[in-house]
């Protein structure tokens, strides 16, 4: 295939530190590639170096054709503009459904599906997708896979959504310890190539070790000998010479030894495996009781002759998980804001007075950019500085970030210093839009795992099935201009076939996420990949 782009030993260096070195990669055309990566491994900026928006420390990007169009869309943006649109856009926007307002009025996943149709509507040579699943619902997480697997041109996007990138991926970059991997294949296949370069790796790590020890314990026992044999010359008269030979001759023998293991490791030294990448934190409530937490009554809200809804009712209780749930637009973000006095609306509202309630917005922007998390998260004792120094670590961070700029961080790397308020707090109510939105796998498992154990108050806004049902005992689901609450184990009737397939995918999601904790070494790693294989055949066989 034609070649459009080569990456050439390239390196990247942020306040002194490098965020991938050597980097040595090809982009062929109609190349679906995915790039993967924890928070902060650079995938983002990576993207911004092929589109020349930053220059490369070291090495260089070599564009194969002179005229070659490369189009980013990034996965957050403050303003966009509709001026001056092609019918192709007018078209795209009209298939996803993204109102004629202001920017500034659009749901998150209206105004990502706003620049998606901008750039999928320029037909660049070369299209570069930053996160751009986040905030989608399923419809039109859908119709994002139609549009990239009927591009003509070349994409490379980056994704945190492991059944996405199995989807439509046809190349892996994977951006670990710095240097980029390429795999020619799906998220899955590489994770199986991945699994088994582990593997081989621990295995002749383990025999390399066992080598070292070997001849380090000849030439411990090589030495002992030699010292005892130059003591022994400078004592025994008519026996100084005898034990100088037998000196000289240890001493030899312990330099070829040395000279043996040295040339052994210059051929080939393997390094030890990494250890997975893990994010670790809890939040704590000071667990209120009593019984309701809120009440709404006759609640509507409209903007632009357009209703969200009307004639709302419905009441929470101190303790209850609750999931807001509806299409993009449809007024979810509005609904939390107007339940934290931050949107005006018609009808009542009451919180109870004495809630300490923490609200997670999806925007990436409402932090102080400027600031370092020294500064944000300022601390009068040495204690205290440790104490939020070493969750940032637990939360994937690097000891120099603590005075980095905020504005430096990946969008990922934001969510989390914002989610530290509220570890760092006691809050009884959480109120979180779209927590998962940038977090990397692991992050969401932790958060997942740590939601499940809170105590308090939840209400939360997300696209992802799985999350939603392992967290949440009731929903708040709006449509129609209306908000029903039902609990979550009462369903609408769907056809028997899509709720199996729910219901396996929910299943494989789990599994796979206890997979991403596991080396092959545990016990339960066969098993479990076994059942993966399984699940993703059947819910292939449903399709």
């Amino acid at each position: 295939m034609k070649e459009l782009l080569k990456l050439i030993n390239l390196s990247y260096e942020v306040m002194d530190q490098y965020l991938f070195e050597d980097v040595n990669a090809t982009v062929q055309q109609g190349d679906i590639i995915g790039v993967i990566g924890k928070n902060g491994a650079g995938k983002s900026t990576l993207l911004q170096l092929i589109i020349q928006e930053l220059i490369p420390t070291k090495g260089h990007i070599q564009r194969m054709q002179r005229d070659l169009k490369i189009v980013m869309v990034e996965q957050e943006t403050e303003s966009h503009s509709f001026e001056d649109k092609s019918p192709n856009e007018i078209k795209l926007l009209d298939k996803w459904h993204v109102p004629n307002h202001d920017f500034q009025q659009l749901s998150g996943g209206e105004k990502l599906k706003a620049r998606l149709a901008k750039g999928f509507s320029t037909d660049a040579d070369l299209l570069l997708l930053d996160e751009p699943t986040n905030h989608l619902d399923e419809p039109s997480l859908e119709y994002l896979h139609t549009q990239i697997k009927n591009y003509k041109g070349t994409v490379i996007l980056v994704s945190h959504d492991r059944y996405f990138l199995d989807a439509v991926t046809t190349k892996i970059w994977s951006i670990e310890g710095k240097k980029l991997i390429e795999h020619k294949g799906n998220y899955s296949s590489y994770m199986d190539v991945r699994k088994q370069r582990r593997l081989t790796q621990q295995r002749e790590y383990e025999k390399q070790q066992k080598m070292i020890e070997r001849i380090e314990g000849q030439i411990n026992e090589l030495t002992s000998w030699s010292k005892q044999a130059h003591g022994q010359s400078t004592k025994k008269e008519g026996f100084k010479e005898y034990y100088r030979v037998k000196a000289k001759r240890m001493d030899s023998q312990i330099k070829s030894k040395r000279k043996r293991l040295e040339k052994e490791l210059e051929k080939v030294k393997v390094e030890p495996v990494e250890s997975e990448y893990q994010v670790q934190f809890s939040i704590n409530t000071n667990n209120k009781v009593g019984k309701r937490f809120l009440e709404v009554k006759n609640l509507t809200k409209s903007f632009e002759g357009r209703t969200l809804f009307k004639n709302a009712n419905f009441t929470i209780q101190h303790g209850e998980k609750v999931a807001v749930i509806g299409a993009n637009g449809s007024g979810k973000t509005t609904l939390l804001r107007i339940l934290v006095g931050k949107e005006s609306t018609k009808g009542e509202v009451w919180i109870s007075p004495s809630v300490k309630i923490g609200y997670l917005t999806q925007e990436v922007f409402d932090l102080p950019l400027e600031q370092t998390p020294a500064q944000l998260f300022h601390k009068e004792t040495f204690e205290e500085r440790g104490n939020v120094q070493n969750l940032m670590k637990h939360l994937g961070f690097i000891a120099s970030q603590w005075t980095e700029p905020i504005r430096n961080m990946s969008m990922g790397e934001r969510v989390k210093c914002k989610l530290m308020a509220y570890i760092l707090e006691e809050k009884d109510v959480l109120i979180l839009d779209e927590p998962t939105n940038h977090l990397d796998l692991a992050s969401r498992e932790q958060l997942e795992d740590t939601l499940a154990e809170y105590n308090g108050t939840l209400i939360v806004v997300s696209h992802d099935r799985y999350f939603i049902k392992k967290l949440t005992n009731s929903q708040l689901i709006i449509s129609n201009n209306r908000i029903q609450k039902q609990l979550s184990d009462v369903t609408p009737k769907r056809d028997h076939l899509e709720e199996l397939r729910l219901k396996l995918e929910t299943e494989r999601q789990e599994v796979l996420g206890k997979l991403s904790f596991m080396t092959p070494k545990d016990q339960a790693y066969t098993e479990l990949d076994k059942k993966f294989n399984e699940l993703t055949k059947q819910i292939s066989e449903l399709k």
